[in-house]
């Protein structure tokens, strides 16, 4: 039996292949863009009838017959008993939340509460209370750059929590003391 090895690396010149490799590089990387709108991209979301809101950044759902918590993504809102941004943060989230949403799962934390993003239509509430300056961003649990960006203007209007200084603006801080 005779066996024919083919030398790929002979098929094209050295100075062809350069530019080969690099277009097939970039559209590697610019086909989930390009596609994007085709292909469902990201994971998937579930549709939730909220049962209630406990604070600005935790609420219950039901999702698919299942009762479960969940804690919102990338964001802390002042604690309840940070008076009176707890409570405001609590309303807002309750005045800008529909009986129905999606949900996008990001994980879960170590109290079993579904992590994610909650969405009214194609908004996330979650940078939505942002935003408003009703939630901080919690740096140790957030890589999205809309946040930081939607932090930084809510920062800069003075809106909510960011009217005056105070510990509100870091509850991860104050829950430690």
């Amino acid at each position: 039996m005779i066996r024919f090895r083919i030398p790929w690396h002979r098929l094209l010149p050295r100075h062809q292949r350069i530019p080969l490799f690099w277009i097939l590089a970039g559209l590697g990387l610019a086909a989930p863009w390009l596609l994007g709108g085709w292909l469902p991209l990201g994971p998937p979301a579930t549709q939730c009838a909220v049962a209630s809101i406990y604070d600005g950044d935790t609420l219950r759902a039901e999702c698919g017959g299942e009762k479960i918590k969940v804690r919102l993504y990338c964001i802390d809102a002042p604690e309840m008993a940070q008076a009176p941004w707890g409570r405001e943060s609590r309303d807002h989230l309750r005045r800008i939340t529909p009986k129905t949403v999606r949900l996008v799962e990001h994980d879960r934390d170590r109290y079993g509460r579904t992590v994610g993003e909650v969405y009214d239509g194609e908004t996330s509430l979650n940078l939505a209370l942002v935003a408003a300056g009703q939630a901080a961003v919690y740096p140790q649990y957030c890589a999205d750059r809309r946040y930081y960006a939607a932090e930084r203007e809510a920062r800069r209007a003075g809106l909510g929590i960011w009217e005056r200084d105070g510990a509100w603006q870091r509850p991860w801080e104050w829950r430690r003391r």
